[in-house]
């Protein structure tokens, strides 16, 4: 488990939770809210949140959620947790003042949130996403997402399965505005060798740590490890 980060940082999380399905094939929504409650964020960006199929409910149900001290930004319908299966949950005393989406290009399905919450780092716009299976779509998406970042005078800080198994900083060139931690591998969870799930963020934050949670049961709970990272303002 991580350590207690200090007080005036804010700790995020991306996490690949896999609709709750684990490694052992068994969809256990009580398990993936284990790993989150282990990983001690204050704020957490999910992919694959919801089920596959229309209307998409929730694969982590909202009573749950809710049970275990999260709040989720309001960002699906019908049932879902986010949107295109990206869901932001946030506790510790951190507010939501806004919420919205960001329309990915792409042939695949694709979309990004974002959500402006009232954080100890200050007023942050955290963007979640899931990029595309080909290069080229991540690059469009990439771009796309590089434009939200630039959209208003908050702090911002990108995360998610970005699906980019290169170690050379191909997204990064792209948002050049942002820092790029560096890579850490979280997937396949069990023998972890790609660093496809990763944080960035802009020149008014800094990082003080860093990293892959590994504590069980995130070795099956999903077959991506949650990646985390400890943010001050600069």
């Amino acid at each position: 488990m991580p350590k207690t980060p200090p007080p005036d940082t804010l700790r995020i999380a991306t996490y690949n939770i896999q609709k709750c399905i684990g490694m052992d094939l068994r969809r256990r929504p009580e398990r993936t809210l284990q790993v989150l409650s282990g990983l001690g964020a204050d704020v957490a960006v999910l992919q694959e949140a919801d089920k596959r199929l229309p209307p998409r409910p929730a694969a982590l149900p909202h009573f749950l959620v809710e049970e275990t001290g999260w709040q989720a930004a309001d960002l699906g319908g019908a049932g879902s947790l986010g949107w295109h299966g990206n869901a932001v949950l946030f506790r510790n005393g951190v507010r939501l003042r806004a919420k919205g989406h960001i329309a990915l290009p792409g042939l695949e399905p694709r979309g990004a949130v974002w959500a402006l919450l009232e954080t100890e780092a200050g007023l942050v716009r955290v963007i979640g996403a899931h990029l595309g299976l080909t290069g080229r779509a991540r690059r469009e998406q990439m771009r796309a997402l590089a434009r939200a970042a630039e959209a208003d005078d908050a702090a911002v800080v990108l995360a998610g399965d970005f699906n980019e198994w290169s170690r050379a900083p191909v997204l990064e060139h792209i948002a050049s505005r942002l820092t790029f931690l560096p890579p850490k591998a979280s997937f396949p969870a069990l023998r972890p060798l790609g660093a496809l799930d990763r944080i960035a963020h802009c020149k008014r934050l800094e990082a003080v740590a860093h990293g892959v949670h590994v504590a069980r049961p995130a070795h099956i709970a999903s077959d991506h490890l949650p990646v985390w990272a400890d943010l001050r303002a600069v």
